[in-house]
């Protein structure tokens, strides 16, 4: 885990045409997206062949990465921080709890830029796996360079979920996912990027990434 500092950070919705500026306190984000090996480890399961332990899971929705985030914490002696009604449809987090969780847009974009100002946080084809260097796969985490904070794969190689809602007005519980992928072209992978889904959603370039609040 990487310590993120405290800050604040510029988002905007293209969409609505709107920019805002969110508060960033200190956080601990993974270096890396969670790997196969990781996720079939906590799970205690196996779903994947030897050769995938280092490349980070796919085909996850953001409640199973809720899940594992959970489970996480459980395995380390730590309060969760999700609780989960009983049909699954809500769930609350516990910002206080030192477990994992995903993190928040604005924390994911905080981090990604990591200091700097452009879409990127460097030269795309040397930090990212993308459509022009990928050969049309995922690739091992932390073959790319680095940001300046020491995250690695936070633009292109799988998207990641973060906690929030999109627009609930308009799209539900649809929930965020940034940082682009193998799969995208070069404007797709930007620090300020946004997708969105149903939270049961997963497709073969939609991973996670954990977070822990200090």
């Amino acid at each position: 885990m990487v310590e993120i500092p405290a800050g604040e950070v510029e988002l905007r919705d293209d969409r609505r045409k709107i920019k805002w500026t969110a508060e960033i306190r200190p956080f601990l984000l993974a270096r890396y997206p969670v790997t196969v090996g990781q996720y079939d480890t906590i799970n205690e399961q196996i779903r994947h062949t030897s050769d995938d332990e280092l490349k980070p899971v796919v085909n996850i929705s953001w409640h199973e990465a809720i899940s594992f985030c959970n489970l996480l914490s459980q395995k380390e002696g730590l309060k969760v921080c999700y609780s989960v009604s009983s049909d699954g449809e809500q769930v609350i987090c516990d910002w206080e709890s030192n477990g994992y969780r995903l993190p928040t847009e604005a924390e994911w974009q905080y981090a990604c830029k990591a200091g700097t100002t452009g879409y990127t946080y460097g030269e795309l084809d040397k930090i990212a796996w993308f459509e022009i260097n990928s050969e049309g796969k995922v690739h091992e985490v932390g073959t790319r360079e680095p940001n300046p904070w020491g995250l690695y794969d936070m633009l292109g190689n799988v998207w990641e979920w973060c906690w929030d809602v999109y627009d609930e007005k308009v799209y539900g519980s649809y929930r965020i996912f940034r940082g682009g992928s193998w799969a995208e072209e070069e404007r797709g992978c930007g620090a300020t990027c946004r997708r969105r889904s149903h939270p049961t959603f997963c497709i073969d370039d939609l991973g996670f990434r954990v977070a822990k609040s200090f």
